[in-house]
């Protein structure tokens, strides 16, 4: 089984936010370091998705109402970002993780409520995790070891396209998954994206849906 603990971007990542109507351009260099993501086994490999096992993590969340899933996920990262360089009761400067994960948690007349996570590392964990300036409106997500379903894409994660990923996702695994034993939550869709946007070539992004049932394989059942 392959076994993955880091994603490795080599690329420079340049991210602009406007902090308190200044607008500020973070340029962080990252040829020779590895940018920390959760660790996770791959458990099942097909051609059109991969079924990874997932340890216990933490992830810093920010709830987000709206029409757009671009949008929604900019605002929240927009709150993520300025917890991680600062905006904390310990005023830690955290190093930048991925991915950067958006769900689509609930429907309503208004559009959807979004959830934007950004996963904290391991020396964060328990006691060690800062607690977020209370304006940022942030909350700690605790996941517990479970099975995700992952098919990769690449390009732009858009409004015109994300959902046509997610129900790729379902047809495939229906596909290959087939009878009641591996159940399928595909309420809990959700799209991780590793690059800056301004990288256009060589992006990675994946749609994730929690599975269970896979017990020969050490998923939760």
């Amino acid at each position: 089984m392959e076994t993955m603990t880091f994603y490795k971007l080599l690329n420079l990542l340049m991210t602009t936010f406007c902090l308190g109507g200044i607008g500020i351009t973070m340029n962080l260099v990252l040829s020779v370091h590895a940018i920390e993501s959760p660790q996770y086994t791959v458990v099942r490999s097909e051609s059109e998705f991969e079924i990874r096992l997932y340890k216990e993590s933490s992830w810093m969340s920010a709830l987000v109402q709206g029409t757009s899933f671009q949008k929604s996920t900019k605002d929240g990262f927009h709150r993520l970002y300025q917890y991680m360089h600062g905006a904390n009761l310990n005023s830690y400067h955290m190093a930048i993780t991925a991915p950067v994960l958006t769900s689509i948690i609930s429907s309503s007349s208004q559009g959807y409520n979004y959830s934007i996570k950004i996963y904290l590392s391991v020396k964060y964990r328990g006691n060690n995790t800062p607690q977020p300036n209370t304006e940022l409106n942030l909350q700690l997500d605790k996941w517990r070891t479970h099975c995700i379903a992952v098919r990769k894409f690449t390009g732009f994660a858009k409004d015109d396209n994300v959902n046509e990923e997610i129900e790729t996702l379902i047809s495939s695994l229906n596909k290959h998954l087939p009878g009641k034993s591996v159940i399928i939550d595909d309420k809990s869709s959700s799209i991780a994206q590793y690059n800056a946007s301004f990288r256009i070539s060589g992006r990675l992004n994946e749609v994730w849906m929690n599975v269970s049932g896979f017990t020969a394989e050490g998923c939760p059942s």
